[in-house]
């Protein structure tokens, strides 16, 4: 199994992606952190983590897939302009918030100048301001937005994953990526089962990617699979034989909040709901659907 080697060329250049160990906020990893560097590391590593910070800590130094690797440190070391002055984490995102959630969001993948420069889920770009918003406006976040790691943000009772750990060009992870990433998501849903009852699914994709993370993790797949909607909700078992609820939501990406697909009351909606649910309510309020995969 490998384990972290000299610092690339790409670690000495101002800006290029963190060293484990260094300082960085919420960093749970350290130059002992074992590293995969294959899909059958990942596997073992996923599998063999004995706390939810050991498996945070392995996820975010996961090198298993070439081109995020490349990607991923070729933005880290380039910048956008405006964060020029801006060190990038330029390493996979790992699952951040509470450690024993009721409450699961799942996204696709950082953004290569969100998450990928700030080393937390949706914070440091116009869609995790969006989400951010939402979460605080219900509860779920101490705070109406998420800035960068160390701000003070956190989360209440919820907890943040993607189907995809490590920023993708164009913002599209390949489905071999999704699946190579999949140990990781599936260790996680294992550790929180206990606490979980709900999982919010942002877009289409995401919605795709878990089904299988889901299964290898414990959890009673409903045959036929629900299709995707924003609003759309499957009822799961999970491990303990307990109900967890599947909740649809489209992405609050740009291209969705922009255009009014999604609005800010659509969002507050469902995690209203998922609070609701979360707290044992009586499930009776379900919401609207509209069949997209956005």
């Amino acid at each position: 199994m490998a384990s972290p080697g000299p610092l690339s060329p790409a670690h000495e250049v101002p800006g290029g992606p963190v060293a484990p160990g260094t300082g960085w906020p919420d960093d749970l990893a350290d130059v002992n952190t074992p590293v995969a560097s294959t899909i059958e590391e990942v596997r073992q590593l996923a599998a063999d983590a004995v706390s939810l910070a050991e498996l945070t800590a392995r996820q975010s130094v996961c090198r298993a897939c070439p081109r995020l690797v490349e990607w991923r440190e070729e933005v880290a070391v380039i910048r956008r302009k405006s964060f020029r002055d801006e060190q990038y984490w330029g390493r996979p995102i790992p699952g951040w918030g509470a450690p024993a959630p009721t409450i699961g969001i799942l996204g696709l993948a950082p953004a290569a100048h969100g998450g990928n420069r700030t080393g937390r889920i949706f914070t440091g770009d116009r869609s995790g301001d969006f989400l951010f918003a939402s979460l605080y406006r219900c509860g779920l976040a101490s705070q109406p937005a998420s800035v960068s790691a160390g701000d003070g943000q956190r989360l209440i009772g919820a907890r943040m994953v993607a189907a995809v750990r490590c920023a993708p060009p164009d913002n599209k992870p390949t489905p071999g990526e999704r699946d190579d990433c999949a140990p990781w998501l599936a260790a996680e849903l294992r550790m929180v089962a206990p606490s979980l009852r709900v999982i919010v699914v942002l877009g289409g994709f995401a919605w795709q990617a878990l089904w299988r993370p889901l299964a290898d993790a414990g959890y009673e797949i409903p045959k036929p699979r629900p299709a995707f909607a924003h609003g759309a909700e499957a009822g799961l078992q999970g491990p303990g034989g307990q109900s967890v609820l599947l909740l649809g939501c489209y992405h609050p990406s740009q291209q969705n909040t922009f255009t009014g697909r999604v609005t800010p009351e659509m969002f507050d909606a469902i995690f209203t709901r998922a609070t609701a649910f979360g707290r044992g309510g009586d499930g009776n309020s379900r919401i609207s659907t509209s069949g997209s995969s956005q």
